[in-house]
């Protein structure tokens, strides 16, 4: 199948038109029917393990996942079917429900027993609300009322505490746009959107669950399901509800694109890839968001480019499991070779009809390729950071954590890092952990664990975190342009115990990364490189690394640190001048504001980190090269 040509005039960025969009669909769908079981039910597409539900569970995945992007692609064109995608899972759909449960090449499992199959039931239900009028109402009685029957039980409470309970949401909108079993698809609605609204934390941000889990979940999951519900059920009062609370998020996720149309891979499930721009799409579809119609082209399409031209497609023309291409670290228990294709949401932009704004406006920059940004998102404990001459985001993270995250415990490199970038990390064990500060005890670096929010302000971000019993470490970042200060007060180690801070893991031909050290390290010493291995950017990292030990009962550690693309960045020394008094942070960025933090009271009501604006650090005081100790320790 041929690429449509690009427009550069319509598309200055990307060059990509809605055709681009729809030859990429058509093409994902055309390469996994070799896959598709005798009468289509299952597809069970070729991967290096199955998921810890099974084949037929991974089959049946394979099958609602590209269902639900056939659906999007059909529905679309208003029913305009070329390829016959919708008569394959029609089929499907009659084969899989005649006898589920059962051992035929066929059979779908059942949800009652297979759990997994609540999750794909969800994408069967919205498929078949979006093409209703082209494949359900041309079903036969039969296939209707077996269809129902499979789908009925994900009515009942989730069987996980998180996300998942709007599944059942979405399997209870399309019941109640069908006219089956009303009364409890309403009851199931209005039981799922109350427990997700136990979750809801402000200013865009949901938690995934009673813990503190922030994630894409939050754009591809627990936005996109209330909000599709409410668009495609026409209920005014729920949009009006839940889309201010979307576009207050997109106001957020925009930030989270790199100029090369890569989103920032944190959390988890992240092989789903360019599904991180269903938000924005959604957001254009219903009216609540930030972005104009431009810009909201220019990212769905700079990150469905960005993974196309990257290898997430195999020579077959399969999704794999991986960021670019096959990456096995990156990869959960729970997802199988069909599980790439939720990327699948990424195409919710079809829905919009081809004389839409967001297919005929130019396409706009994306923030960062405006101005340099650095902005906390303070429900969520995280603080973003963009520089529009290279284009790169980076992320750093003070209260986003891992739902099974405890002090001690093994951390998970998507929620554990300080920091993350769309063009670095995160590493993997046994490689040492970047952008991390560990004790090092026996020898072996301590884990994070889970990181309590301790507050933002303008330009910062902090947390504390117990990496062992009885030892306090309160940490936090402040970022300017280009550069960041990493702070670290350890408090209740044992003297003389060693401690690490490490950088950013970058790969040949990546960003350039520095680490230079400014108080609580040996005078004069400089970072080592250490070899960390294969990331989801590809192989051969190295990862800065400053080595220092505690003094005292509270020992105060402070590096400053930069990642950049541009060419020949000057060292990172002169990124900031830095004074330090007590446990008092007083940072000067070259072009004259100044950030005051104590770090003894964040976390506290007295933790504003006042911030004022002075002219550049004297001449004589270029950056944070050399340490003087005093009452009042000033690096200048």
């Amino acid at each position: 199948m041929p690429s449509p040509p690009e427009n550069r005039e319509l598309s200055p960025y990307t060059g990509w038109t809605r055709a681009h969009w729809e030859t990429a669909a058509d093409r994902l769908l055309l390469a996994v029917r070799p896959y598709a079981s005798p009468r289509k039910a299952l597809i069970g597409l070729p991967g290096p393990r199955p998921s810890w539900s099974g084949t037929r569970s991974d089959g049946l995945e394979g099958y609602a996942r590209t269902f639900l992007l056939a659906a999007l692609r059909v529905a679309g064109a208003r029913g305009d079917d070329p390829h016959g995608h919708l008569d394959r899972y029609a089929e499907g759909l009659a084969a899989g429900t005649a006898a589920p449960g059962g051992d035929g090449p066929d059979s779908w499992p059942l949800p009652a027993r297979t759990r997994q199959a609540v999750v794909e039931s969800a994408s069967v239900a919205l498929a078949l609300r979006l093409t209703r009028p082209w494949l359900w109402d041309r079903l036969d009685d039969a296939t209707r009322h077996r269809t129902a029957d499979w789908l009925l039980p994900a009515l009942g409470p989730s069987p996980v505490d998180n996300n998942w309970w709007l599944f059942g949401l979405t399997v209870a909108g399309f019941l109640q746009d069908a006219g089956i079993a009303t009364d409890r698809a309403a009851a199931t609605a209005d039981r799922s959107l109350a427990r997700v609204e136990d979750w809801w934390r402000g200013d865009g941000w949901y938690s995934d669950g009673d813990n503190r889990a922030f994630d894409h979940y939050n754009a591809w999951a627990l936005h996109f399901y209330p909000v599709l519900h409410a668009h495609l059920a026409g209920d005014r009062a729920l949009l009006d509800r839940y889309g201010p609370r979307l576009r207050a998020h997109l106001d957020a996720h925009v930030h989270l694109f790199d100029a090369s149309g890569a989103p920032v891979p944190y959390g988890r499930s992240l092989t789903y890839r360019f599904a991180a721009a269903a938000a924005p799409w959604l957001g254009t579809l219903t009216g609540h968001t930030p972005l104009g119609p431009g810009a909201t082209r220019r990212l769905a399409s700079g990150a469905l480019r960005y993974f196309h031209e990257r290898g997430a497609t195999d020579t077959r023309g399969l999704l794999t499991l991986g960021w670019h291409g096959p990456y096995p670290p990156l990869v959960q228990d729970y997802s199988g070779p069909g599980s790439p294709y939720w990327a699948a949401k990424g195409f919710l932009g079809l829905l919009l009809p081809p004389d839409h704004p967001a297919w005929t406006d130019p396409e706009e920059p994306l923030p960062a390729e405006r101005t340099d940004t650095v902005r906390p998102f303070a429900s969520a404990g995280l603080l973003v950071q963009t520089t529009a001459a290279d284009g790169l985001v980076r992320l750093h993270n003070h209260g986003s954590n891992h739902v099974h995250a405890v002090p001690g415990g093994e951390d998970d490199p998507g929620y554990a890092r300080h920091a993350y970038s769309t063009r670095t990390g995160p590493t993997t064990a046994p490689a040492p952990a970047d952008n991390h500060f560990a004790l090092l005890a026996d020898g072996k670096p301590t884990t994070r664990g889970p990181a309590v929010p301790a507050g933002t302000g303008p330009r910062w971000a902090a947390s504390s975190h117990t990496p062992l019993p009885g030892v306090t470490v309160r940490s936090v970042t402040l970022a300017h342009g280009r550069a960041e200060v990493r702070a670290h007060l350890v408090l209740g180690a044992p003297e003389g115990t060693p401690v690490r801070q490490t950088g950013w893991a970058t790969t040949p031909g990546g960003p350039h990364a520095q680490l230079h050290p400014v108080h609580g390290y040996p005078a004069g010493s400089t970072a080592t490189a250490l070899p960390t291995g294969e990331t989801l950017q590809g192989p051969g990292s190295r990862t800065l690394a400053l080595h220092g030990t505690t003094s005292g009962p509270a020992s105060l550690f402070v590096a400053l640190a930069s990642l950049t693309a541009a060419p020949d960045p000057a060292p990172a020394a002169r990124l900031a001048h830095i004074r330090i008094t007590g446990h008092i942070l007083r940072v000067t960025w070259p072009d004259g504001p100044t950030d005051r933090l104590d770090l003894d009271t964040l976390g506290t009501a007295q933790a504003r980190g006042a911030a004022e604006t002075r002219g550049p650090a004297p001449a004589d005081e270029p950056g944070a090269s050399r340490q003087r100790r005093s009452e009042d320790q000033g690096i200048g």
